[in-house]
């Protein structure tokens, strides 16, 4: 899967279930690595696009950023 299909998967469950935590994400990606799942997720999050917040030790929740124009 190339790095746009990858983005475009992990938006989509984003915006399906925001809040959602990192395993339920990699759940819904059968196709993925969990390491690939992560790596996105820390791209997006570093670009903005998504927030990490830590749910419980070694849990986090990750939500679509809502931009204001």
């Amino acid at each position: 899967m190339t790095q746009t299909a990858t983005t475009q998967t992990v938006m989509d469950i984003l915006l399906r279930s925001p809040g959602c935590d990192l395993e339920e994400i990699v759940r819904q990606c059968p196709g993925l690595t969990w390491n690939q799942v992560f790596s996105e997720v820390d791209r997006l999050s570093r670009k903005g696009d998504v927030v990490l917040k830590l749910q419980q030790a070694g849990h986090c929740s990750v939500q679509p950023c809502i931009r204001h124009s």
